[in-house]
């Protein structure tokens, strides 16, 4: 059972990507320039990879509940399956962009393996013995990656992936 909550994470996150990618257009804000992407930047879109499951975590949560699915380590696994997430996607992602620039149907492929991947890395994580490690140390891990999103939304480096293209800017627009 716990295979079968670990696809519906990966369909769940998917779709949730689709939202998270306009959430800042149609509310352009501080507040939720810190979770989700403020241009169309490669950097900017980690964001929705971490943001996207995050949120899906709520709604995993009452499916695992719901289907009385045993499992361990939650909040390890979804720390670890939210911020490795952004390495993977960066490492398979930039060879491909270097070689034939901004695809599209290839982002979103490519997400959707990056998807696939995490969850079974969760699923690994979550079929081990629980760890001793207290749940609020992700707390604070998740806090600190939102804290490096914010310093590199607002002052990035000038480098192609923190470079929107499509509107000729670097991080937000002040």
């Amino acid at each position: 059972m716990l295979k079968k909550t670990r696809i519906y994470a990966v369909i769940g996150i998917f779709l949730l990507s689709f939202i998270c990618h306009f959430v800042f257009d149609l509310f352009p804000n501080v507040l939720f320039s810190i979770f989700f992407p403020v241009n169309e930047s490669i950097w900017e879109h980690m964001k929705i990879l971490f943001t996207a499951t995050l949120l899906y975590s709520f709604i995993d949560k009452i499916i695992l509940k719901k289907l009385n699915v045993n499992y361990n380590n939650y909040y390890l696994q979804l720390f670890i399956s939210a911020f490795i997430s952004i390495p993977i996607y960066l490492i398979i992602y930039l060879p491909i962009y270097n070689s034939i620039g901004e695809n599209m149907f290839v982002s979103i492929f490519l997400l959707l393996i990056v998807y696939i991947i995490m969850q079974y890395i969760s699923y690994k994580i979550m079929q081990k013995k629980e760890t001793k490690i207290p749940n609020y140390i992700f707390s604070i891990l998740i806090i600190l990656t939102y804290i490096i999103f914010i310093y590199l939304t607002y002052n990035p480096p000038q480098n192609y992936i923190f470079y929107d293209s499509e509107n000729e800017i670097y991080g937000i627009e002040r």
